[in-house]
C-alpha cells in the first residue's frame, strides 16, 4: 500500500533494514534520491539526521553533489529540536531553489554544489520570506 497509497502513512516504525527499503521507495515517489531525506528518531536520546542518497564517495572534490538532501535533513533536525519556524523557512527556501535546477541528479543541476546551497542562503536571507516569531 505504501507505493499505491503513500498518503495513508504518517509514520511507520520498522527496524534498520526495512526502514532503507522504504525511504528509498518514498524519496522516488516525491521525486527522487537528490531531494530526499531521512531521520531515525529517538524519543528519549539522540536522534539522527540525514540525505538518504548515501555518501558518494565517487563525486569527492568534484563539487557536483546536490546539496539539498543534506539542507532538508538539516531543516528535520531543527523541526525535531522544536525549531519548526526555522525548519519552515529552510523548506520554502528549497521550494524555491528547485524549479532552477535542470535536475536533481549530481552533475546534472546546472549549478555546482556551491552555487545550489548559496541559492538556499540566499532565499534565507530575503526578508520577504523571513517568519516572525511572534
Amino acid at each position: 500500500w505504501f507505493v499505491k497509497n503513500p498518503e495513508w502513512f504518517d509514520v511507520i516504525v520498522t527496524d534498520n533494514m526495512f526502514g532503507d527499503i522504504i525511504t528509498d521507495l518514498g524519496a522516488m515517489i516525491q521525486g527522487g534520491m537528490g531531494i530526499a531525506a531521512g531521520g531515525n528518531l529517538n524519543p528519549e536520546g539522540t536522534s539522527m539526521f540525514e540525505p538518504i542518497g548515501g555518501s558518494a564517495p565517487k563525486y569527492t572534490g568534484k563539487n557536483v553533489i546536490n546539496p539539498l538532501a543534506a539542507i532538508c535533513a538539516g531543516g528535520m533536525m531543527l523541526d525535531h529540536l522544536g525549531e519548526s519556524r526555522a525548519a519552515q523557512r529552510i523548506e520554502q527556501a528549497v521550494i524555491q531553489v528547485i524549479p532552477k535546477l535542470k535536475s536533481l541528479a549530481a552533475g546534472k543541476m546546472g549549478y555546482s554544489t556551491t552555487e545550489v546551497g548559496d541559492l538556499v542562503v540566499k532565499h534565507l536571507s530575503d526578508k520577504r520570506h523571513a517568519t516572525s516569531d511572534k
